[in-house]
């Protein structure tokens, strides 16, 4: 390992498995102070990115993804929908503008994107979000270099790609695409001048090591992801996963903490399990590095906090929301000075 700071510097030229297990392994409470710190020498603690996420093309996956109710794999009651209409998400990116949001987020069900006539449809919603002066992120499964290019120009600032897990236990939860297909994607999404966001799922019954070695891929990267969600799994019936045991609130701050600590300038944002996290938990998230949160009722088809639940919340820790990185375009009038 080369360039080691202090515990409460801001980077490492290079992280190993090592560094990152001990840090991982730092009794928790040190753990957060240390996070806390880092956190504090690039970001704004009282700021948090408010981000909404739309299913706009939702079931039939053909992907057996163990955890998701999308899959075709598995019977859970969530239907195959077509792609919604470009007009109705459009409507929903101005309604979660409205209520605060400053990054615009869309998945659809999809394995990989295919040149076709949904495609198209996609890269006019990209573009309609992006003169909202909105942050747009997109995630649509594998893609290629070209259709990457293709997504930049419509005006599209951040593309979603989880790891999920470490390597090792990637098999154990897919085995419809690899661990390598998925760099794959995040270096064609780099290649684009796209921003990258990349995290992972806990709970997914991988171990600690797992977990370390996850942040260890992502602190590899030629350029660490601008954004890293960190989701707890929400068990769904007629998953593979439907019994799985909740993590606890102390495991997901150790890994906002360690996240923070490896990736001090990335976003770290607290994802899906939320709703399960007491407003006393989410606040040590907060305080151990999380900086963004999905608002509104859903996540793609899983639960999330309510949005009242989330303003009393920020008032309740003097917390307001952080303004997003794509300035609202300027009309031909305001261009005008008139």
């Amino acid at each position: 390992m080369g360039c080691l700071k202090t515990p409460f510097g801001d980077t490492m030229t290079s992280w190993t498995l090592e560094s990152i297990r001990a840090l991982f392994h730092t009794p928790l409470l040190e753990l957060v102070y240390q996070a806390a710190t880092v956190h504090r020498r690039h970001f704004d603690p009282l700021q948090v990115q408010r981000c909404s996420l739309l299913s706009i093309k939702t079931g039939g996956c053909p992907e057996n993804c163990s955890y998701c109710p999308q899959s075709s794999h598995y019977q859970t009651g969530v239907k195959a929908e077509k792609l919604m209409a470009v007009d109705d998400v459009l409507k929903a990116a101005k309604n979660a503008k409205d209520s605060g949001a400053t990054r615009f987020c869309m998945g659809a069900a999809w394995r990989k994107v295919r040149d076709s006539g949904d495609f198209e449809q996609v890269l006019e919603m990209v573009k309609g979000v992006n003169t909202m002066g909105m942050e747009c992120c997109v995630t649509l499964g594998m893609l290629t270099e070209p259709q990457a290019q293709r997504l930049k120009e419509a005006g599209l600032y951040a593309y979603n790609h989880n790891l999920d897990t470490s390597r090792n236990h990637y098999s154990n939860i897919i085995t419809t695409r690899t661990f390598d297909d998925r760099l794959e994607t995040l270096d064609h999404v780099r290649k684009a001048g796209i921003s990258v966001c990349c995290g992972g799922i806990l709970g997914l019954g991988e171990t600690e090591e797992d977990r370390i070695s996850m942040l260890h891929t992502l602190s590899s990267l030629a350029t660490p992801p601008e954004s890293v969600p960190i989701n707890a799994l929400v068990p769904i019936e007629g998953t593979p996963l439907e019994n799985q045991k909740k993590i606890s609130p102390f495991e997901m701050t150790r890994m906002i903490a360690t996240t923070r600590i490896v990736l001090p300038t990335s976003m770290v944002r607290l994802s899906a399990g939320r709703l399960s996290l007491s407003p006393a938990e989410q606040a040590l998230c907060f305080f151990a590095g999380a900086n963004s949160i999905f608002v509104g009722d859903k996540l793609l088809t899983s639960p999330n906090p309510e949005v009242d639940a989330d303003l009393e919340l920020f008032n309740q820790l003097g917390l307001k929301g952080m303004p997003g990185h794509v300035e609202e375009p300027e009309t031909a009038c305001e261009s005008l000075c008139c």
